[in-house]
């Protein structure tokens, strides 16, 4: 009888991981994460003095500022993002001014509407973006009073990605026996049934 009264006490003892091991996994998600976000940022750099081009989404057509953030996710993390900013506002987490990371987008009121113009955040109070028509990808100032008057909020998407990848939700399972069609013409092959 002790020993019933001991075991269950000792699996649950068991059962739980070591706290290290959790600090460890907590410390290598943000770290991934940190510099996920730091990677959209460098790549986005790259982009310095490309063409404007109202609707473009690719250095070589020219970008606008919702293309110009669509074109540089999907090459670092390969999420394809919405196309406009208006959608993009609606994705991963709001973020304060004051916690603004590199990566983070950040969101302007620039044609009489909310989030009518987005940039990527770089850190030390600068983002980069695709103005308008004639100029070219460049670096901006938050503290500019322009985009002081016009800031709109500002969004974290890396480490939330996961959540915007739609095909990496898993599909319903089938049911047992169309689960196993599928099995059975690689077990003919096989010569197994």
């Amino acid at each position: 009888m002790v020993t019933a009264f001991a075991l269950p006490h000792c699996a649950s003892a068991q059962s739980a991981p070591p706290e290290n091991a959790l600090a460890r996994s907590a410390k290598e998600a943000a770290t991934f994460a940190w510099n996920g976000a730091h990677d959209v940022a460098i790549h986005a750099l790259g982009l310095i003095g490309v063409d404007y081009r109202y609707g473009g989404e690719t250095p070589e057509s020219g970008v606008d500022c919702s293309g110009l953030v669509r074109y540089v996710f999907q090459q670092v993390t390969g999420v394809t993002l919405p196309r406009t900013s208006k959608e993009l506002s609606r994705l991963g987490n709001k973020v304060a001014t004051a916690d603004l990371a590199p990566g983070d987008l950040v969101f302007f009121n620039t044609r009489r509407f909310q989030f009518s113009h987005v940039g990527i955040y770089l850190g030390d109070n600068r983002f980069i973006h695709a103005p308008s028509t004639g100029s070219e990808v460049e670096i901006s100032r938050l503290s500019e009073s322009y985009w002081q008057k016009h800031f709109d909020g500002a969004r974290r998407l890396v480490g939330v990605m996961p959540s915007l990848i739609p095909s990496a939700v898993a599909a319903p399972a089938l049911p047992p026996a169309e689960a196993n069609s599928l099995w059975a013409p690689l077990s003919a092959a096989d010569g197994k049934e």
